[in-house]
């Protein structure tokens, strides 16, 4: 694990954290056998069973990685969240959860109470908007939506009621990338807690409490799992709020169970060469699109032009294989000729995976601080593991498809 009081103290590059995170000999070897298994075993377990009594009552003085019950995790889940925790200088610890959805909502939970304010960029995932929506406003937590590329201009809107600041850099559908460090210096001035879904990025291409972010969360199912078969969150925070995310992921008893955890795991090791691929794949498509005369925009955080560029280029190491084009006029019938006759992408929910997706995606319904005007409708493709050249070819005739179905 990382020592958060030294970001420096690991010398080992991002890639290398990723092969060999979570890899402790206590989890990997067996007591008097030589040699070690290079991935720690599927531990599934609810009753841990104690030698004696008194080792039962020393277990309750701590839980956190002891065997106690199956609800405080196994090594399996432990591997993982250490190997997270190493991912992100700084850390002092990970807690991980069923869905990306549960890690964001409990890392909300643990930082704000009745009479809070919660500033959340504009440009959120949807379900995290709703959560702000169904459940923190009725317990009497407000939500006050600001615009994502505000940058310092967020001191003029931080009352005095103000509790936590969360973003998320680049936006789920329209990518603008936020001055991370500029917005967590304001907030670290003013007492104010901070957090980022960095699910796009991941720690790889953006660890984020190096940046100055108080807590870090991934929905895993994407690009951590990587291959669209399990579903896992993650939430890594910083010395100052490690025990507020423990004890708040304790007490709502989320866990993941150790089968996903282990799928997590596996897809961690590979992350560095998939992203890789997933950026340069992303990149070709997108700079194709770019140029053609029925798209509209590419909205892409490493293109030119695009919202935030230059804070991409000044912050983050790389691209993943996420983003969004609009199309130049045209409707949703269009559209979804368009998208309904593509052979190489997937119509569905989620990304991260080895596989290619689109989706139409109408980012006007989920503003409230700003407004979204376009040229013509949007689609969100993830850049999967494919030849690009058959994408760009499938997009190609996909274009042609939506031209001849414009009004």
């Amino acid at each position: 694990m990382s020592n958060p009081d030294d970001e420096t103290s690991d010398p080992r590059g991002p890639a290398t954290r990723a092969v060999q995170g979570g890899r402790q000999p206590e989890w990997t070897r067996m007591p008097g056998q030589p040699g070690a298994i290079v991935n720690p075993p599927v531990w599934r377990a609810s009753t841990i069973l104690y030698d004696d009594v008194a080792h039962l009552r020393a277990a309750l003085t701590d839980q956190h990685q002891r065997l106690f019950y199956g609800r405080k995790g196994t090594p399996t889940s432990w591997a993982l969240a250490d190997a997270l925790t190493e991912m992100e200088p700084g850390a002092a610890g990970t807690m991980l959860f069923p869905s990306g959805v549960a890690a964001i909502s409990c890392a909300l939970m643990a930082v704000l109470k009745p009479g809070d304010q919660l500033l959340m960029v504009d440009s959120a995932y949807d379900p995290t908007r709703t959560f702000c929506e169904k459940i923190l406003r009725p317990m009497g937590i407000d939500t006050l939506y600001y615009d994502p590329t505000v940058g310092e201009g967020i001191a003029a809107i931080i009352t005095d009621r103000t509790r936590a600041i969360f973003l998320e850099s680049p936006g789920s559908l329209t990518f603008e990338v936020q001055d991370v460090p500029a917005i967590t210096a304001i907030a670290k001035a003013r007492g104010i807690v901070t957090l980022i879904d960095n699910t796009w990025a991941t720690p790889l291409f953006f660890p984020a409490l190096a940046h100055g972010v108080d807590i870090s969360i991934l929905a895993c199912t994407k690009y951590i799992v990587g291959h669209s078969d399990s579903m896992a969150g993650s939430v890594t925070a910083n010395a100052e709020m490690w025990k507020a995310i423990q004890s708040t992921a304790y007490l709502f008893g989320q866990m993941l169970g150790p089968d996903d955890a282990w799928l997590a795991l596996r897809g961690l090791r590979t992350l560095p060469s998939r992203l890789t691929q997933h950026q340069k794949s992303a990149l070709a498509v997108a700079q194709w699109l770019d140029e053609q005369p029925a798209v509209a925009r590419v909205l892409h955080p490493a293109l030119p032009g695009s919202p935030g560029h230059a804070l991409w280029q000044r912050d983050f190491t790389g691209s993943t294989g996420l983003f969004t084009f609009v199309l130049n006029g045209g409707d949703d019938k269009a559209r979804a000729a368009l998208i309904d006759g593509l052979a190489h992408f997937g119509i569905g929910y989620s990304w991260g995976g080895f596989e290619s997706l689109a989706l139409p995606v109408d980012p006007q319904r989920f503003r409230s601080a700003t407004q979204w005007i376009a040229e013509g409708p949007a689609i969100r493709l993830h850049i999967g593991l494919e030849d690009t050249q058959d994408l760009i070819d499938d997009l190609a005739a996909g274009l042609a498809r939506f031209q001849e179905n414009q009004k």
